[in-house]
């Protein structure tokens, strides 16, 4: 099995399409579904949210959660448990999402989360009947909601995978040239390589430059004019 992958940077259009994909199969599926809201965010309580509505009025059943702070999304993700709102006409709980929700008609939602891979999920069910969504987070929605869910999952750890591969390859590329920037530095101050590599890697964060830059710098002017600045970087090695 794949372990859980760490993944930086912006979702792709796929993902998106996916949400869609999804919000518009489960109205398909519940035929006392209105309309539906598929989320997506990291799992870390962050703000930023992917929305993707079957009708664009439904996303303000969102953002005003996210304003909020509260609202079935938030308490459906706390709890991991699908939360149902069989009439909001009495619902007592989140004043602010009630107020929109009937003001847009609706009178019933059903909220499911899923977690996986660092992303949370949440699948918004409407219905314009009070008690109309009953039985809809145990039947096929959640199947759905599931198989969406690990296919992003799948998306994610792949360009995770493909991140890290990046990044190795540009580390064995680096390789050959920050070993020649230490034997330069070893040169040039008389010390032994973990003393070389220390300056390289002081010199690297106080310009703020990657070590391969710092290290392709040294190799092309072969250390020199900068033999103080490099003494200057290794207190307490004799300069030989």
């Amino acid at each position: 099995m794949f372990p859980e992958a760490e993944y930086e940077g912006p979702e792709p259009a796929s993902t998106v399409r996916r949400l869609q994909q999804l919000a518009e199969q489960c109205v398909r599926s519940v035929p006392a579904c209105c309309g539906a809201v598929a989320t997506l965010s990291d799992g870390d309580g962050g703000a930023e949210r992917r929305t993707s509505a079957t009708h664009p009025d439904l996303t303000a059943l969102v953002a005003v959660q996210l304003d909020s702070g509260d609202g079935p999304i938030r308490t459906a993700l706390d709890s991991g448990e699908p939360v149902d709102a069989a009439d909001l006409l009495t619902e007592e709980r989140w004043p602010d999402y009630r107020a929109v929700a009937l003001g847009s008609g609706v009178r019933a939602s059903v909220t499911l989360p899923f977690h996986r891979a660092g992303m949370d999920i949440t699948l918004n069910l409407y219905g314009f009947r009070p008690g109309s969504l009953g039985h809809a987070a145990h039947g096929c929605v959640a199947v759905l909601g599931e198989e969406i869910t690990a296919g992003l999952a799948r998306d994610r750890r792949y360009r995770a995978a493909l991140t890290e591969v990046g990044q190795l390859a540009t580390a064995l590329r680096s390789r050959p040239v920050i070993d020649q920037a230490g034997g330069i530095v070893m040169y040039v101050l008389g010390c032994d390589a973990d003393e070389a590599y220390g300056v390289l890697r002081r010199f690297s964060q106080l310009t703020n430059r990657k070590l391969a830059d710092v290290a392709a710098g040294i190799v092309r002017t072969r250390g020199r004019g900068l033999e103080k600045e490099l003494a200057r970087l290794a207190p307490g090695v004799r300069n030989g």
